[in-house]
């Protein structure tokens, strides 16, 4: 849930980077939600039942774009990248391949690594994860 809502109170920013997890949970969840949407919908009003869904799709164009240029980013990669989309299926594929890519180490053009970032913690947490160094000391 942290991860859409980061995605979702990026609404219309298109620089800086995301990360796989970042865009994936997001695609994900705008999909759970639409199809949420869909059978609301359908229980409610059959004659109306794609309204709930259309305005919800045209609530995310923007989110889902500025998210799917920041995992470009995330590559290196201009979001320019997404006029690849034009030539079908190949295109594509290709954005697919982009965007399951992992994340260009370090900083780069667009950004420092979303991945590296510090995280916040609690005031005397020792940090956990193999990078950290050992609690005793040693």
């Amino acid at each position: 849930m942290r991860w859409y809502l980061q995605a979702l109170k990026k609404y219309a920013v298109f620089g800086g980077r995301a990360r796989r997890r970042e865009y994936w949970i997001f695609e994900w969840g705008n999909t759970l939600i639409l199809i949420a949407l869909v059978v609301i919908g359908r229980l409610a009003d059959p004659k109306h039942a794609g309204l709930l869904p259309s305005l919800f799709i045209v609530a995310m164009i923007i989110p889902s774009f500025a998210s799917l240029v920041r995992r470009l980013h995330d590559t290196n990669r201009s979001g320019w990248w997404l006029l690849a989309t034009l030539v079908p299926v190949i295109g594509q594929l290709i954005i697919l391949s982009l965007i399951v890519t992992d994340s260009q180490p370090g900083a780069n053009r667009y950004g420092p690594n979303p991945k590296r970032q510090p995280t916040t913690q609690a005031a005397g947490s020792p940090e956990m994860g193999y990078l950290a160094p050992p609690i005793d000391g040693r």
